[in-house]
């Protein structure tokens, strides 16, 4: 590949595929044309979708919002399912009862909590939509970046150069561009995995999910769009003790399939493996900074949390839709995309949300995966206290909407 240059010579680079990497890339070409260049560098290119497949991710209003903005959720509709209500509960998992403490419900006419997405369909949409607006998407890996006057020089794997007036690191957790600009990372591993599956049942789910919170961790059943041989399907979202997990998926597809029925609701009927099971270790992550020069951090490269909340993805997608906005805005002023005062904006907006998201799944996970009794005591009567007051209520599910406080344009459903 030349080097790509838009009009002016302004060119922006993302290393790494991933969902939020891929809404930038899409974002910042559909608001600025040919006035931006906007590559894509990433080894996995080739095998397109197919590495996304059997997860699903559960995103939230204002995500839906900005894939709607760039064309993308028109084109997935049949791999969504919106949800609509949710049951939270609280036992062992030799209890014979699981009573529910914590329901929320949409009210009227109010627009689902979130949607549950396909990774693999929304993936291939996002690479598809990217080639058609003319983002470049380059199987070449990034191996190194310096600056120079006014730009960084990117080295590809391929021994190739280019120049860019920003570089985005979304490669990941352990992302090589973070460290090789001496951006520390703060990193704490939980003694947890997450498993991963999906789950085919007899009876439908009719929008609801499930979060059951076990003394090994939470394990959610998420709705899926129907299919799969018995109709109807889910997402499991399995927390367990690492020095268990192994043991537990060991076993034939029946034996894993006994285990998950030992957690899974009665409630959807007989169950079939469709998809998986994948376990992965779970660790919380966060960036000591956003930026260096002419580099900015995204997804998990800037942040990795508990999944128990669900809200990864989201947070990946909000950062895309704010750097989207910083750098279009200094397009249209005729400033600099990557300029300093473009990527301390970048992080004065987002490290606090993650921040704070980190620090709320951090302090569930550890309030309910264990098995004391005071604490259970305590946790059971405040999610029955919660769920008898609708305001508060109406707020959590605000603020899990992402429907709370200052957005980014995407996110409100406005064009940058």
């Amino acid at each position: 590949m030349a080097e790509a240059e838009g009009r002016g010579g302004r060119h922006v680079v993302v290393a790494g595929a991933g969902i939020a990497a891929l809404g930038l890339a899409l974002a910042l070409k559909r608001a600025n044309g040919p006035a931006l260049a906007v590559s894509v560098f990433d080894p996995g290119l080739p095998e397109g979708a197919s590495r996304h497949r059997g997860r699903a991710y559960a995103v939230a209003a204002g995500g839906r919002r900005m894939l709607e903005r760039i064309g993308i959720w028109d084109r997935i509709g049949p791999a969504t399912q919106a949800i609509t209500d949710m049951a939270i509960s609280d036992s062992r998992l030799r209890d014979p009862v699981r009573p529910v403490f914590l329901t929320f419900e949409r009210e009227g006419e109010a627009e689902p909590f979130a949607h549950m997405v396909e990774a693999g369909p929304l993936v291939a949409a996002l690479l598809a939509a990217c080639a058609e607006a003319g983002v470049a998407l380059d199987a070449s890996g990034i191996a190194s970046v310096r600056t120079e006057a006014g730009a960084a020089r990117v080295a590809l794997s391929d021994g190739r150069s280019l120049r860019a007036e920003l570089v985005v690191a979304a490669d990941g957790a352990r992302s090589r561009l973070r460290e090789a600009a001496g951006i520390g990372f703060v990193t704490r591993a939980y003694d947890q995995q997450g498993i991963v599956a999906t789950i085919g049942h007899a009876r439908s789910h009719e929008g609801r999910a499930f979060e059951h919170f076990l003394p090994s961790g939470p394990f959610a059943i998420l709705p899926l769009a129907d299919g799969g041989a018995l109709g109807h399907r889910s997402s499991i979202v399995w927390t367990e003790r690492a020095d268990e997990a192994g043991a537990l998926l060991a076993g034939d597809p029946e034996e894993v399939l006994a285990e998950i029925e030992r957690r899974f609701t009665p409630a959807l009927g007989r169950l079939s493996l469709e998809d998986g099971p994948s376990a992965h270790p779970l660790h919380l992550g966060l960036a000591r900074r956003y930026r260096a020069g002419r580099l900015a951090l995204l997804s998990d490269a800037a942040h990795v949390i508990h999944p128990l909340a669900g809200q990864g993805l989201n947070l990946g997608l909000a950062a895309a839709a704010c750097l989207a906005e910083g750098i279009t805005d200094a397009l249209r002023l005729g400033l600099d995309p990557g300029g300093e005062d473009v990527l301390a904006a970048y992080e004065r907006s987002r490290r606090f949300d993650a921040l704070a998201m980190a620090a709320a799944t951090d302090g569930l996970n550890r309030l309910f995966s264990n098995d004391l009794t005071p604490l259970r005591l305590v946790r059971d009567f405040g999610l029955g206290l919660v769920d008898r007051m609708p305001g508060l209520k109406r707020a959590l599910i605000a603020e899990a909407a992402a429907a709370r406080g200052p957005q980014p344009r995407l996110m409100r459903g406005e064009p940058l």
